[in-house]
């Protein structure tokens, strides 16, 4: 099985244990950084209202807006968080994907044609048109506190490596000052280009993403002194961990684990809420001409995703090799030890490349990380101007006999855009604190945090879409109960609540989470019977732009 390791094809490994990061590698990185605020610079021109701002006019092509979605969808979380599970576990985490899947087709046909049809800057909107303005509020806000959660973790995970640039190691008060980094820039181009440049950035930073990966596989390869039947043959007869590495289909029963064929199933809830009832993604779609353009830019990003997930599933696969196989690697085995698996892939790209290639794979990383907060701030700030700024201004402008015009509420979108900035920012700082003394992995992690919001959120959406009942009430019910229900589902309380019940502590895995929570939202919403006579109850909005404007 051992072979001779070929001579090698760049530089040698790095003796040091601290990552070593040139100057070359900082310039490709700086050069990145300014890209991308030139962009938001370029694109700032053509704001004349809000819905170029936040929907950019619904022209964006299907192409781009699909791009721009798998960029977000994967996020740092993706980039540094699959190749440390599969670095310490095997492929099962692919089946998040069949979930994906179906929950695209279902958001495409259900929700989409919905949020089209309402004609308003948020999805939200369609629940104050169904429900009222306390709805619409409620569920604005049940966002907003959500996707600070969800992508504070993420911006943290793109932290984690961007430390490791600036200061060779991952302390709590390194993590936080390139945390603080990425958010400033982040912030910067967003304000400046609107939608339009989260879209068009983001399309750049996927291909950079993608390009990373192959490079780390191509460098991988030549590092490891086996052919690839040989790598395959030795994940697969694995037996430090019981089973091959390479198995993608596990059929446990148990409902703690993460990454089941039946968790594969219960997945589709929590890819519902993220595609169709997070205004973050579902925002992407309804910058497109039509509704069926904007389900299929849908479609077609969750097509792509997969094969680009693998390659992170890979390169997991292959550092596993590279670091815990020494017995494989013989003489080109690595100096630098693994402190922990959730930095294993950037102590690679930092230790193990030449200089120039390091800061290449690094811009991955930021487009990565990048990629989920430039979009999260987006949304945000068009939730808080839709669904919140305009309806209070409106009502005092009608008092005064005064109307806000449009330059004006585009000049206060990008102050809160950059206000929404500066919050997640902070919540990332929270989130790096409370995740670095968790004992979840990055993955689970950032998908179980979204829960929270995401629970109710769906069920809501659903008794919206799927009945003809519920009220503004009942939405406030339903909203807090699928907070509480995942909240009780936490692995540190479900287990003591049901040894109390029944004596046998029992824990769910985050995708079971969403089931329960949001079936319990959904019961409650639908539990409040709906009034025809009121005012905003199935309004149809005017034909040709947007009911908001």
């Amino acid at each position: 099985m051992k072979a001779q390791p070929p001579p090698r094809r760049y530089p040698p490994l790095v003796s040091s244990t601290l990552p070593s990061f040139s100057t070359i590698d900082c310039l490709v990185l700086l050069v990145y950084l300014a890209a991308m605020v030139v962009v938001g610079a370029v694109l700032s021109g053509d704001q004349e209202n809000a819905e170029r701002y936040f929907l950019g006019g619904h022209r964006m092509p299907v192409w781009a807006v699909a791009l721009s979605v798998l960029a977000t969808a994967l996020s740092a979380a993706t980039f540094v968080g699959a190749p440390a599970l599969s670095f310490r576990g095997d492929l099962t985490y692919l089946v998040m994907n069949l979930g994906g899947f179906l929950a695209a087709i279902l958001v495409a046909t259900l929700f989409i044609p919905a949020f089209y049809r309402a004609g308003t800057l948020t999805i939200y909107g369609y629940l104050r048109q169904r429900y009222g303005p306390v709805a619409g509020v409620a569920s604005s806000l049940m966002f907003i506190l959500g996707r600070l959660l969800a992508s504070g973790a993420r911006l943290f995970m793109g932290g984690i490596a961007f430390s490791l640039i600036l200061y060779h190691e991952v302390r709590t008060n390194q993590l936080i000052y390139a945390v603080v980094i990425f958010g400033g820039i982040g912030t910067l181009y967003t304000v400046c280009g609107g939608i339009r440049a989260v879209i068009w950035t983001d399309v750049i930073q996927i291909i950079v993403v993608v390009g990373a990966a192959l490079m780390s596989i191509y460098l991988l390869l030549d590092a490891i002194p086996l052919t690839v039947p040989q790598i395959i043959e030795a994940l697969h007869d694995n037996s430090t961990q019981g089973h091959s590495k390479i198995r993608i289909i596990d059929t446990s029963a148990d409902l703690s684990r993460p990454f089941t064929l039946w968790t594969g199933l219960a997945i589709v809830f929590l890819n519902m809420a993220s595609y169709g009832v997070d205004h973050d993604l579902a925002q992407r779609m309804l910058t497109c001409k039509t509704s069926w353009r904007g389900g299929l830019s849908l479609i077609i990003s969750n097509v792509l995703g997969i094969p680009v997930v693998c390659l992170f599933l890979i390169i997991g696969l292959l550092l596993y090799v590279f670091y815990s196989r020494p017995d494989l690697m013989g003489a080109a085995a690595p100096t630098d030890m693994i402190a922990n698996a959730r930095q294993v892939y950037p102590q690679f790209l930092l230790n193990h490349l030449p200089a120039g290639l390091s800061g290449l794979a690094m811009v991955g990383l930021c487009a990565a990380a990048m990629s989920s907060f430039d979009s999260a701030v987006q949304a945000m700030a068009g939730s808080v101007v839709a669904d919140l700024y305009l309806p209070w201004r409106r009502a005092k402008d009608r008092a005064t006999h005064r109307q806000i015009t449009p330059s004006a509420t585009v000049r206060i979108s990008r102050w809160v855009v950059a206000v929404m900035g500066l919050l997640l920012t902070l919540f990332a700082v929270t989130t790096a604190l409370l995740q670095l003394n968790s004992r979840t992995t990055l993955i689970e992690f950032a998908l179980g945090i979204m829960a929270f919001a995401y629970a109710g959120l769906l069920g809501v959406f659903l008794a919206a879409r799927l009945t003809k009942r519920g009220n503004s009430t009942s939405v406030l019910l339903a909203l807090l109960a699928g907070a509480i229900a995942v909240l009780i589902m936490q692995p540190y309380i479900l287990p003591h609540v049901t040894q109390w019940l029944i004596g046998k502590k029992v824990e769910l895995a985050f995708a079971w989470w969403m089931v329960v929570g949001t079936t319990l939202s959904f019961l409650l919403c639908i539990v409040g019977r709906a009034d025809v006579n009121a005012p905003y109850y199935d309004v149809q909005p005017r034909s040709g732009g947007t009911t908001d404007l």
